[in-house]
């Protein structure tokens, strides 16, 4: 559906003036923090001696990005919409205690480049090229919904259409990320957080203005309506906003997401020492504040809309997709240059996010795959040099992946499908760390195992189409098969791998029962809780399936 007449061309000269200088003034400031000294050191970590609080808030514009800045809202806006969202919040504080007091430490006893990278040390290199792998995959899935995110912004204000707009902010951060590596990023990450925290106070500043009886007109009738309602304490599995979901399912996703994802690891290695990297990842539950502002931004959006009702082109526009509604309130009632400063910060956070995903990328696929096999004894000139192109063909890629999630919404929320995108790995390199972390010393093959096993539960669980699972049932034949080949002499790991192939084959195939329309019902879980459940089945193979070695026997590899 096209940009409804009237909202698009409320984006004026002044406006566009106002994104120009900011998108030239953050480029410009980006290129003043680059990384000067020719090294993958300086390139990758900012030479190890960032300060914490800009790593802070690096950490936390990643996090919110445009995702949450245009999502958020539009949770609250839905007709049954709440704040219960903010349950996952709980979770989320938790987890990164347990990374800043556990994970940090052990990231910091030498220096590594990334989590692979400390797996690899304690499991083998093996292990290293998997969890690289999923983070590939992971990166890939996840990112694209957040460059989709922003797009959605750019096509209310431009016109352009999704895929044009996705592409222009591809191009912008290969540019950003080829000029400076990560001190370009986590520098321009902090304009970004300081301007969606401006942005979201003067867009609830100006409903209250505006709303009749002001903010307790607004939080009056949100009230009224249950749009308040905070707490869900329901039990059932399928329901994603509740206490337990919280509790077990967002601790379980931020561990993987901060602590084994290397978009945000990333920052915490550039961190002068363990004690600023802790400092670091604590202060950016900070981050939550800025979740609560959007969703008070909703309940406004809420009550304005219902004094002042969008055009019926308008209304269509957002029926279509909810997460319009606050882009096109930006445009349409807040006052020019206001209107320009938001939406460039909104495009600037989706280009700064993406540039530390392809930072991220670059990365790992030169220390582990091309300085491991290619090129292992070039200079580091060379190196950088490699990693400038990786960074094109990954952006490349990355925008590609935008464009196949804005054709494919498996979730009607946005922050849901950006959420349950990283699900199919993150649970799967959680496993893989906490098996590193343990005193256990075992190798890499449990690993082969449980990561198939629980991309597949994920992926069972989450789609139910017939393609889908007749892809299922052939991956677990294939996987039987190859357990009972390498598995035949040894009952325990074979039964594992059984066990786990039976508990996907049931999660895929078995029916409920019907529903009215005769439409088969299978079993679902809400996206929270993929996580833990890819995270046992790949930590329980691992301990299982995994042969014991002694310490020098884990540090070969064994693949």
């Amino acid at each position: 559906m096209d940009v409804p007449a009237g909202i698009a061309a409320r984006f004026g000269s002044l406006d566009v003036l106002v994104l120009v200088i900011y998108l030239a003034g953050t480029t410009y400031l980006g290129y003043l923090f680059r990384a000067k000294d020719a090294t993958i050191k300086d390139f990758f970590l900012g030479g190890r001696k960032l300060p914490w609080p800009a790593v802070c808030g690096s950490i936390i514009a990643t996090e919110v990005s445009a995702v949450t800045f245009i999502g958020a809202p539009a949770i609250v806006f839905a007709a049954t919409g709440n704040l219960t969202y903010l349950q996952l919040a709980i979770g989320t504080i938790l987890a990164r205690f347990i990374i800043g007091f556990w994970f940090v430490p052990a990231f910091y006893r030498n220096e590594i480049y990334s989590p692979y990278e400390y797996m690899g040390s304690r499991l083998g290199p093996g292990m290293e090229r998997v969890t690289t792998g999923l983070f590939f995959l992971g990166a890939v899935l996840g990112q694209g919904v957040r460059v989709y995110a922003t797009a959605l912004v750019l096509e209310v204000v431009t016109g352009w259409g999704l895929e044009r707009s996705i592409w222009m902010i591809g191009i912008f951060s290969i540019v950003w990320t080829y000029v400076g590596g990560i001190s370009t990023v986590i520098w321009t990450d902090v304009v970004q957080f300081l301007l969606f925290l401006v942005g979201g106070i003067v867009a609830l500043v100006w409903i209250f203005v505006h709303v009749p009886e002001g903010a307790s007109g607004v939080f009056q009738e949100a009230f009224e309506a249950g749009k308040l309602r905070l707490l869900n304490l329901s039990t059932d599995p399928t329901v994603t906003y509740t206490l337990w979901a919280g509790l077990f399912g967002t601790t379980f996703l931020t561990l993987a997401s901060h602590g084994t994802d290397q978009m945000m690891a990333q920052r915490m290695f550039c961190c002068r020492d363990e004690s600023a990297a802790r400092k670091a990842i604590i202060v950016s539950s900070l981050s939550q504040g800025v979740t609560i502002l959007m969703m008070l931004v909703g309940v406004g959006l809420w009550a304005f809309y219902r004094h002042f009702p969008l055009e019926p082109g308008g209304a269509a526009w957002v029926a279509e997709k909810a997460d319009r509604i606050f882009p096109i309130f930006i445009v349409k009632e807040l006052p020019p240059g206001v209107t320009g400063l938001i939406i460039a910060g909104i495009f600037a956070a989706a280009i700064s996010s993406l540039d530390s995903t392809l930072a991220a990328l670059s990365q790992t696929t030169v220390n582990t795959f091309y300085r491991g096999f290619i090129r292992p004894d070039a200079s580091e000139r060379h190196y950088i040099k490699v990693s400038r192109g990786l960074i094109l063909f990954w952006g490349i890629a990355l925008s590609g992946m935008a464009i196949l999630c804005s054709r494919v919404r498996q979730y009607p929320e946005l922050i849901d499908q950006a959420l349950a995108m990283t699900g199919y790995t993150y649970g799967a390199l959680l496993g893989g760390l906490l098996l590193s972390l343990m005193p256990l010393r075992v190798d890499t093959r449990g690993m082969y195992f449980g990561v198939p096993l629980s991309i597949l539960l994920v992926f069972g669980l989450s789609w139910h189409g017939p393609i889908a699972r007749w892809f299922v049932l052939c991956s677990l034949v294939l996987l039987a098969g190859l357990a009972v080949w390498q598995l035949r002499r040894e009952w325990l790991p074979l039964a594992t791998v059984m066990v786990f192939a039976v508990v996907v084959y049931v999660a895929s195939w078995h029916v409920l029962g019907y529903d009215v329309e005769g439409m088969a019902r299978h079993i679902r879980v809400a996206w929270p809780w993929n996580y833990p459940l890819g995270c046992f089945v790949t930590l329980t193979c691992g301990i299982l399936v995994g042969r014991r070695c002694s310490s020098h026997a884990t540090a070969t590899d064994r693949s």
